[in-house]
């Protein structure tokens, strides 16, 4: 499994700023990820990101782990 190499707040001001930075809210991304290729490997999701849609390299991996997040509580339920 893969290290975010963040701490929960940096992950959170990266989310929080991703917005002012992009042009387009976290579900736009979310939802790109969701749309994308079905990459497996988290690395693979940033990347795709990054050269996709020209990401800097923190927010490409703060919108996969996100994503990923996300998905866990959704399992959850």
């Amino acid at each position: 499994m893969y290290q975010t190499h963040f701490s929960e707040e940096t992950h959170r001001n990266l989310i929080s700023r991703i917005p002012d930075c992009t042009g387009r809210e976290v579900t736009d991304w979310l939802r790109a990820v969701d749309d994308g290729p079905s990459f497996l490997r988290f690395d693979d999701k940033v990347s795709w990101l990054r050269s996709e849609h020209a990401l800097s390299y923190g927010h490409a991996k703060a919108i996969v782990h996100e994503h990923d997040l996300r998905r866990a509580a959704r399992n959850l339920l």
